[in-house]
């Protein structure tokens, strides 16, 4: 059950705006890789161009899942999720007039994940004991750490191989951003999926990040091969330790 993903040579943007540059990074097996950048540099623009909401103008985005190469330049959104590929967004993008169950419900419409509709559920109600407690809730009324493990939990609910996760940390307090990571890296663990994990709370990432990317004005400026790399980095002393 193997999952990695590969870009090369990414180019990306809105209309005459170009975002992406040249953006070539890779996530192998097993692995959580964290790309990091401050706003505005390009991260969730990537993250859309994997999951087929922004269209690239050049490069090749390539998921490997069971040995088997999928090109996903081209291919909607929805096949790109078929294929076992989920994100938790930005923002998280609940349903917020539906309930915490509908909303988990309302991840598991992949073919490949309604066999296990029962057994995801009840997966995600035992590691987050705050779902299960709030299941009849209306998502919109919950606070923001509830929402992102719904969040979570919905993309869990898909089944996938790979996971994608933007901003985690956005709009938590900081107990909870700690809290948040921590559950990203034991669902990651318990469902053996690669991941690509999109933050600026560079602290917070590299406690579960095996290595990392910085991002910087679109462009990949570092690739650390290890947490060690990137915390010896000159950029990241520059932009997230406030060494001049």
């Amino acid at each position: 059950m193997a999952a990695s993903l590969s870009i090369t040579g990414l180019d990306a943007g809105y209309g005459a705006v170009r975002i992406l540059h040249d953006v070539s990074l890779s996530v192998h097996e097993g692995e959580t890789v964290a790309l990091l950048g401050t706003n505005g540099n390009g991260k969730s623009t990537l993250m859309k161009c994997i999951m087929g909401m922004v269209k690239p103008t050049a490069g090749s985005i390539a998921a490997t899942i069971d040995g088997v190469r999928h090109e996903l330049v081209g291919l909607s959104t929805e096949e790109i999720v078929d294929l076992g590929i989920a994100i938790v967004p930005e923002g998280r993008r609940l349903f917020p007039r539906l309930t915490v169950t509908e909303n988990l419900l309302m991840g598991a419409f992949r073919k490949a994940a309604r066999p296990a509709i029962d057994k995801n559920l009840a997966f995600c109600f035992e590691v987050f004991p705050r779902l299960a407690e709030r299941r009849k809730q209306l998502a919109g009324s919950m606070s923001g750490g509830e929402q992102q493990m719904l969040a979570l939990g919905r993309a869990l609910m898909s089944a996938p191989r790979l996971l994608l996760i933007d901003e985690p940390s956005v709009g938590l307090a900081p107990l909870l951003v700690a809290r948040t990571i921590d559950k990203i890296k034991e669902l990651k663990e318990s469902f053996q999926l690669a991941v690509l994990m999109a933050e600026q709370n560079f602290t917070q990432a590299v406690r579960i990040a095996n290595r990392g990317y910085v991002i910087v004005h679109g462009h990949i400026e570092f690739e650390g091969g290890s947490v060690a790399e990137l915390s010896n980095n000159e950029l990241i002393r520059k932009f997230y330790m406030g060494d001049v």
